[in-house]
């Protein structure tokens, strides 16, 4: 969604794509993956063979979660597709401010682990402002030459609490921060939603939402991914949400 209704609608279309971004290399984000029910909704990291993270207004009944993908149109046999046996929002999930924007999804089975198909770590402290991270989905690109079917990539910045707070008054809570460029020009956008910020290895965050996409003074919202109270330590223990 990202205009002036933030990018967490529940139904992406087959436009959305990444902005200013460039193709991945493929498979050089195995822990990516798709939410589908029929089409791409939105992204999702896994993090263990059973366990995949997303945003919780990418909440839909009934998934399936594609691993191993690069080209949405081209199944080149590295794919695994699974059913959720579970979808999870966090119970404190705030769909009205876009709080606590984390889903744990459980798949029906484990996962293949291998080279297509890997978990990212989870991490044990936030990134600090300036550390360059890395943004990928399927998304809106708004580049006619990009390729919107083959995974895209960017690098961005992680943003200070102030310039955050700035470019969202009153708007950001501490399960948020903002990453990206003020001037604009580069973002993720519709489509990407739930989709993995990744940092020296560690997931940080997942995409949430933003006014517009790419535009100047409003970056990128990300749910953070960084302890018990916005992604519950428990995931590692395979106990979603609880102490």
């Amino acid at each position: 969604i990202k205009y002036i209704y933030i990018y967490f609608f529940p139904v992406a279309t087959e436009d959305d794509k990444i902005v200013g971004g460039n193709e991945c290399t493929p498979h050089s984000q195995p822990h990516q993956v798709s939410l589908n029910s029929g089409y791409h909704f939105c992204g999702g990291s896994l993090v263990n063979e059973y366990w995949v993270v997303s945003a919780a207004h990418c909440y839909k009944f009934k998934m399936d979660i594609v691993l191993g993908d690069h080209n949405r149109w081209f199944m080149d046999g590295n794919e695994q597709i699974i059913p959720a046996a579970q979808v999870i929002p966090h119970p404190n999930y705030e769909s009205w401010l876009v709080n606590n924007d984390i889903m744990l999804i459980k798949l029906s089975q484990p996962a293949t682990i291998n080279k297509y198909v890997q978990p990212v770590a989870l991490p044990t402290g936030c990134a600090t402002a300036g550390t360059m991270c890395t943004v990928s989905g399927w998304g809106v690109t708004m580049d006619s030459s990009a390729d919107s079917n083959r995974l895209q990539c960017l690098n961005i910045p992680i943003l200070s609490d102030e310039d955050c707070d700035n470019s969202y008054p009153g708007m950001i809570t501490e399960a948020m921060f903002c990453a990206g460029y003020l001037e604009g020009g580069k973002d993720s956008c519709q489509g990407d939603s739930g989709g993995p910020v990744v940092c020296d290895g560690k997931l940080q965050g997942v995409v949430s939402w933003g006014f517009g996409c790419a535009e100047k003074n409003h970056p990128g919202v990300y749910a953070k991914v960084e302890n018990k109270y916005h992604l519950p330590s428990s995931l590692r223990n395979t106990i979603p949400f609880e102490s």
